[in-house]
């Protein structure tokens, strides 16, 4: 996980969070059995990146928005997946409340 990108760290967080490995996760995105860990391990190291819709299988396999894979900080991440699995309505109630707090503050 040399790269700089989130994207790396974020890739080995959610897969190692799910419990599998870089070749399982390789066959659930339909990739070819034989060449599934190596595929996924370029991903993880940054040395090729998933073309979007590539990206959107991992995140939908994975559980997590795609917007996961690009959170610098650990907390937004956190906060990221939190948020994606509030129904619509307690998204909105929370946009609401959070923009009332910060117009109280300025």
């Amino acid at each position: 996980m040399s790269s700089s990108s989130p994207f790396t760290k974020r890739l080995y967080q959610a897969r190692k969070k799910k419990g599998i490995s870089q070749r399982e996760l390789g066959i659930r995105l339909g990739m070819e059995a034989s060449s599934a860990s190596s595929r996924m391990n370029h991903y993880e190291k940054g040395r090729h990146t998933p073309d979007y819709d590539t990206l959107k299988k991992m995140a939908d396999e994975l559980g997590v928005p795609v917007a996961f894979f690009f959170c610098e900080s650990d907390i937004t991440a956190e906060l990221l997946c939190l948020i994606n699995r509030l129904s619509e309505d307690k998204q909105k109630a929370l946009i609401q409340q959070l923009t009332s707090n910060t117009e109280r503050k300025d």
